[in-house]
């Protein structure tokens, strides 16, 4: 049970330490002074957690003293107030409204989705509308509830959108849903589609209808995997995944983590579907001759061409042989460009890094038969840069670099006759710290596009229409 609330220690606490602007002195802890007298006050957390508050009256201590009797326990020590643990919320579907009429109208007038398609899915009680009652019992709500159910066809997840067209509309999922169970549909054929959010997927259905029933589709209701993980152990048929996410940064970097997850647990069929604009229900939009929001191609994809370009550019008149020699130089002013934040030049030192481990990479393929450009050399390399694997802070990628280097060296140094075998241990070492390298790049080049980006000023609702159109 709750305690009951201490009022004058409430009062207290708020009387001496409410709007007090600090001011840092030389001892610890801070002098502050009060906002209603000309008196001051100290304070500091305890090491059993409580805060002790020491009223410096009238300045009658100096600040040593208060310091003092801070270290020697005295003062006013008030407890820290405990959170209280939270209970585990009951998963329960929303009360339903005794008609769909207001959903019908949303999902059919509003988001164009095909009346086929929606009935087909209220049929099976997948989609319903609820009646809900504000918290405060004064107003009376109408949502869309998309529904999951486990396989033993009880409900276990539930996705709430609002009916409002005008002003923020609410989605979210009901409290206690379980994510393995999120909106789906099960059908006969060996593909699974997934998607973000129920309304994508009712959107996909609407532009492609022909046979829609015969595959199986999960929303996932975000990006978790989740949901799509129990369909496959649910349906051991289900071998091709169409991954058909958003068309914007967030939407490319959960398709690459989904496909990275999907190829750990042994599927190889694995395809990406990409909307024309930021997602299906755009399209659709789009397909009615409605202003539709356009697609956001991922900063780190468009860096990725024109930084593998120029370190492709930079592999003429590189010797393979002279890189192991010369590379220790050339990272170690690197490393003294980035710790002294001088990411232009550093920028051009990692690149060329790049281009030189490029260049043995080729060299070695050519020994094992394989004839490649420089060209061909920067697409591949391109070809690796995947944004989901390319994340954090670039100073603190030096010792990994670090450590390829000596890695790569150390292979192309190592005594004995070279085999087949030990050409692809040195092609692969040289392969990964130009990735390595690469990546460092293309982040920084589309970290610089999205300040500038973010600098631009915002077009206004009417001029982002006329663009989509």
């Amino acid at each position: 049970m709750r305690k009951e609330t201490d009022l004058p220690k409430v009062k207290m606490i708020a009387h001496v330490l409410l709007d007090m602007p600090i001011a840092e002195t030389s001892f610890s802890p801070a002098i502050v002074s009060h906002p209603f007298t000309s008196t001051g006050v100290t304070a500091a957390q305890n090491e059993d957690g409580n805060i002790t508050v020491v009223d410096l009256l009238n300045n009658k201590e100096d600040y040593p003293d208060a310091v003092k009797r801070l270290l020697d326990g005295e003062g006013i020590a008030y407890a820290q107030a405990q959170p209280e643990p939270e209970e585990e919320k009951q998963f329960a579907l929303p009360p339903a409204n005794q008609t769909m009429r207001r959903t019908y109208a949303y999902l059919l007038q509003e988001r164009l989705i095909n009346r086929d398609i929606l009935s087909a899915f209220a049929h099976k009680k997948l989609i319903y509308e609820s009646r809900e009652l504000s918290k405060d019992k004064m107003k009376e709500y109408r949502n869309a509830v998309f529904v999951g159910f486990d396989e033993h066809g009880v409900a276990r997840h539930a996705h709430k959108r609002s009916l409002y067209s005008k002003g923020k509309s609410y989605r979210g999922n009901v409290a206690g849903s379980d994510p393995r169970y999120s909106f789906h549909w099960t059908g006969t054929s060996n593909q699974l589609y997934v998607f973000e959010a129920p309304i994508d997927l009712l959107a996909f259905l609407s532009l492609h209808p022909t046979g829609w029933k015969s595959h199986s589709y999960v929303a996932l209701c975000g990006t978790g995997e989740q949901a799509m993980l129990w369909m496959l152990k649910q349906s051991p048929a289900l071998q091709e995944i169409i991954l058909c996410l958003d068309h914007d940064a967030a939407g490319i970097e959960a398709t690459g983590r989904l496909t990275d997850i999907l190829r750990e647990q042994g599927y190889s069929q694995i395809t990406t579907m990409q909307s024309l604009y930021k997602d299906w229900d755009e399209d659709l939009k789009a397909q009615h001759n409605l202003p539709a929001q356009p697609s956001e191609e991922h900063p780190q994809l468009l860096a990725a061409e024109s930084v593998c370009a120029r370190i492709a550019m930079k592999c003429v008149g590189n010797q393979p042989d002279r890189v192991p020699q010369r590379l220790p130089a050339l990272f170690q002013f690197y490393r003294t460009c980035m710790e002294g934040n001088k990411l232009e030049t550093a920028m051009d030192c990692i690149e060329e890094i790049a281009a030189m481990s490029l260049q043995v990479v080729l060299r070695e393929c050519r020994q094992l038969g394989t004839d490649l450009t420089i060209a061909q050399g920067g697409q591949f390399l391109q070809s690796r840069i995947l944004p989901h694997q390319n994340r954090g802070n670039l100073k603190s990628r030096t010792e990994e670099i670090s450590t390829l280097i000596r890695r790569a060296v150390d292979q192309s140094s190592a005594p004995g006759i070279r085999g087949e075998a030990e050409k692809r241990a040195i092609a692969g070492a040289w392969l990964d710290l130009a990735i390595a390298c690469a990546k460092v790049s293309v982040k920084q080049d589309a970290d610089e596009r999205k300040l500038m980006h973010t600098a631009e000023p915002t077009p206004s609702g009417q001029e982002q229409s006329m663009q989509a159109v």
